[in-house]
């Protein structure tokens, strides 16, 4: 049994939803104002509140103050007998928010005060996102898992190397938040600042120290005390400033840009790449003495395109945000998550979650249906070729394949668009796909 409260200045409506709350079997009090709800809510504990959007003495939605300073806040619902201003109620609703437009049935009051989805809407599924805050199922994806226990169990640096978009910093954040220390989570990047200011984003200063330090200023070691530092595009630090970033990794003192006195810190570095080790080393941008103090552990971040098992899972995420933050319901039909699985995700996660909000954006509100942009790709995204490489030595039979496949991508894996384009049979292409044994490429 719940404990109700009902705010309406409609007489006859708060009598039938009163007769509607009782016979379900909850307990049911009733206020026509802000005020009266406000009296109620000082003498008793409720487990939703009902309450109209428009009252005489202004919006319900001036009550949330109240409900939020409770230490135990209600499930509200929000009511309109206006349909007109449902828009704005849905802006105002957030997970914990639900709203429901004059007149209103019985089911619909059930199913706000049962908590179930009206209709058909669709269930959401329930998503495991480890450490709370990484997707993925996939193989690669379980071994990154047990790379981040084993390492936030030490005080070792990491350095995370990865493609761009594959999510570096919800990795950090990750070890962080596994390692369960007292201390903040902080994150800089290190390509940002100009020359001269990377220090004292780095270090702090101290008053007077150059033209515009009006006073002093904690740098992110210092920030970071007892906690995690992320230096996001190390490779991007100008050479000259590695030697002040070595003595901190060496020594656990930051010396203040104009200062005099060395000041302890004490915290994990975990640093970020879009760089391969190769690169690192061959490109000469980071200094070898500094790369070893910083990867003490390195973990390479898998992309888009080698767990792709993990598209469905992280599109349904990316959706299900976007519905909450929009009051929307759409959902991906089955046939959708495919063409999503097949493309490649040059710019990875950031890319594909990208799209997804694109594909939100451009669909009718009013329908759960989700209207897929005509193409994938993102201009800004690290295109890959779309004609496959000749080379001595390859067989007709390979560089075939790869044409087929090529095209497929370019469409979105239309395969009528793609045999066109190919120049042959919508027949000939599906027995080219079932000679290749790739039965995932059939619709």
């Amino acid at each position: 049994m719940l404990t109700v409260l009902l705010v309406d200045d409609d007489a006859e409506f708060t009598e039938v939803a009163c007769t509607i709350i009782e016979f379900l079997g909850h307990e049911v009090l009733t206020a026509g104002t802000l005020e009266e709800a406000r009296d109620w809510l000082k003498k008793e504990t409720f487990d939703h509140v009902l309450l109209d959007f428009m009252l005489p003495d202004g919006s319900g939605a001036h009550l949330f103050n109240e409900l939020d300073a409770l230490p135990k806040r209600p499930r509200v619902t929000l009511i309109t007998g206006h349909p007109s201003v449902k828009s704005v109620i849905k802006g105002l609703c957030g997970p914990t928010v639900d709203y429901l437009v004059k007149p209103i049935q019985r089911e619909e009051i059930e199913a706000v005060l049962s908590q179930k989805k009206k209709g058909n809407e669709p269930v959401e599924e329930k998503i495991e996102k480890h450490f709370d805050l990484l997707i993925g199922e996939s193989p690669v994806m379980k071994d990154l898992y047990k790379l981040i226990a084993r390492v936030s169990k030490t005080s070792a640096n990491v350095m995370l190397l990865g493609e761009s978009g594959v999510g570096k910093e919800v990795v950090a954040a990750a070890i962080h938040r596994a390692s369960e220390s007292e201390g903040p989570y902080i994150a800089t990047n290190c390509g940002a600042f100009s020359k001269e200011l990377i220090g004292s984003e780095l270090f702090g200063h101290e008053k007077g120290a150059f033209t515009g330090a009006v006073g002093r200023k904690e740098g992110v070691f210092e920030q970071a005390e007892g906690g995690t530092l992320f230096l996001d595009e190390i490779t991007e630090m100008p050479i000259d400033m590695q030697p002040n970033l070595l003595r901190v990794l060496e020594n656990k003192v930051v010396l203040r840009v104009g200062g005099t006195k060395s000041i302890p810190v004490n915290c994990r570095v975990v640093s970020a790449t879009n760089r391969t080790m190769e690169e690192i080393a061959q490109s000469k941008v980071l200094r070898e003495d500094i790369y070893f103090r910083l990867a003490v552990f390195p973990i390479t971040i898998p992309p888009l395109r080698d767990r792709k098992e993990d598209i469905p899972l992280l599109a349904k995420t990316f959706i299900s945000e976007f519905n909450k933050d929009n009051g929307s319901s759409y959902r991906w039909e089955d046939g959708q998550l495919e063409t999503l699985k097949a493309y490649d995700w040059p710019g990875n996660v950031r890319e594909l979650r990208h799209f997804v909000h694109r594909a939100a954006i451009m669909s009718d509100p009013e329908k759960s249906e989700i209207e897929l942009p005509k193409t994938i790709e993102s201009p800004f995204a690290q295109k890959q070729s779309t004609t496959p490489a000749l080379q001595a030595g390859r067989t007709i039979e390979d560089v075939e394949k790869e044409l087929i496949y090529a095209t497929l991508e370019k469409v979105n894996g239309n395969k009528t668009t793609a045999a066109e384009m190919l120049g042959i049979s919508t027949k000939t292409l599906y027995n080219r796909l079932h000679a290749y044994g790739d039965l995932s490429k059939d619709e």
